[in-house]
């Protein structure tokens, strides 16, 4: 009886291991890819704030078009102050997002989480408010397919800013994290809207890119850039279940490791070509 209940005891040493093992490696592929994604966005932030809302303070919007055509019409106000709210909150968001997913900020100064979640929810509801004014009076340079995507973007990232602050209110604190993930991974869209195209331009020589954001690659994009976000948040949140099998953690660890070693390459180039000579000299290359 005892070798049995011996070799029971070490049966479930060596289940617990095989489990432990993946979900140990899905929690550190986790960690890595939020260090780097919150270093990326950060720099990228700082970018979009010092140059799109420092463009609007400065009266010298019009810069924007160099980057993107279309974004400043001096003859609309509205369209105007909507997209410049748009570049100030989802720089605010992109800054701001991963200090409301750290554990250690809820559990030990829970006042400061609620009150930067507070600021970031309204930063989330604006930029979705702005960037959809714009899309109303002016438009897209893509046109009706960036128009779509780009306003189902704005309409889900007001829903997810408003469901993230409800159910906090609620304190119903597991729904609530899940919202502020689906949220986070809006947030990030813009960021990736540019690292993507970024991408695609060095392999392709931009392929199905047309100068007006009329081609085959630019439609996908208008959707690309947040949809498969919400995607692998859906897939984060099963896969951080105790539930989850170790297979599904085991991938999940996989394609975090990938995505880091992309975001690293990605975020080296752009920062060194673009972001950082915009932060410091606070003009777009």
């Amino acid at each position: 009886m005892e070798d049995a209940n011996a070799l029971t005891i070490e049966e479930a040493k060596q289940s617990s291991a095989k489990v432990t093992l993946p979900s140990r490696l899905f929690g550190f592929s986790s960690y890595v890819l939020a260090a780097v994604t919150w270093i990326s966005c950060g720099l990228f932030g700082l970018y979009i704030l010092i140059f799109y809302a420092g463009a609007l303070v400065s009266g010298t919007a019009s810069r924007w078009n160099g980057v993107l055509p279309g974004l400043y019409t001096a003859s609309s106000t509205a369209s105007t102050v909507g997209i410049g709210l748009h570049f100030a909150a989802g720089g605010v968001i992109l800054a701001l997002g991963f200090m409301q997913l750290l554990s250690a900020i809820r559990q030990h100064v829970p006042a400061v989480h609620r009150w930067l979640g507070r600021i970031y929810v309204t930063a989330a509801a604006v930029a979705g408010v702005g960037g959809l004014t714009f899309i109303a009076v002016t438009g897209t340079i893509g046109g009706l397919a960036m128009n779509i995507g780009f306003g189902l973007y704005g309409v889900l990232m007001v829903l997810c800013a408003v469901q993230t602050y409800w159910y906090a209110r609620r304190r119903e604190l597991e729904t609530h994290r899940k919202w502020a993930i689906r949220l986070f991974a809006l947030a990030i869209g813009s960021w990736l809207y540019r690292m993507e195209y970024g991408f695609w331009f060095l392999m392709t020589h931009k392929l199905g890119h047309t100068h007006d954001f009329h081609g085959p690659f630019d439609v996908v994009m208008a959707f690309f850039f947040y949809l498969p976000n919400l995607l692998v948040a859906e897939a984060y949140l099963r896969g951080r279940s105790e539930r989850a099998s170790a297979a599904t953690k085991l991938l999940g660890a996989a394609i975090m490791g990938i995505a880091v070693c992309l975001l690293v390459v990605a975020t080296y180039f752009f920062a060194m070509r673009y972001w950082w000579p915009a932060i410091v000299t606070g003009a777009a290359t």
